[in-house]
């Protein structure tokens, strides 16, 4: 798990809403791409975990905080599927939106995801400028 400290501007003219977006992902170097390509924005702080019981354990830690999480479907163990239902079954993370962030695109995997409450559906491989334009229209 990364975790990065939010940055404060000392200039409050400058300042405008900051965001932190936590990133679910079994494979590093996915991780690392959408870190980079979320950083251009630079209103975005990230928080980075390899698998669900990290990242569970950050949002009952931060919950308060992020304000959108991107979720790799297919990981080992406890997979994205059972972390967005449990996340869209606690009210104290409804604040959160959940970006499904996988390889699949089957219509079968969409239509269970947007069933459990998912706010949106990433494919990989995808762009780092479509990325970055889709988290930044979700959080306006």
């Amino acid at each position: 798990m990364s975790e990065k400290n939010i940055s404060e501007n000392d200039n409050p003219k400058e300042q405008s809403k900051r965001y932190i977006i936590l990133i679910v992902d079994d494979e590093p170097d996915i991780l690392n791409l959408t870190e980079k390509f979320l950083k251009l924005d630079p209103n975005f702080d990230t928080i980075t975990c390899s698998n669900a019981k990290e990242a569970m354990s950050v949002l009952e830690e931060q919950y308060p905080e992020i304000s959108l999480m991107l979720l790799d479907i297919m990981m080992p163990g406890r997979s994205g599927i059972d972390v967005l239902r449990q996340i869209k079954a606690e009210e104290r993370f409804n604040h959160i939106l959940v970006i499904l962030f996988t390889v699949k695109s089957f219509n079968e995997d969409i239509q269970k995801g947007n069933a459990l409450g998912a706010d949106g559906y990433i494919v990989k491989p995808f762009s780092g400028k479509d990325l970055l334009k889709y988290v930044q229209d979700k959080l306006q």
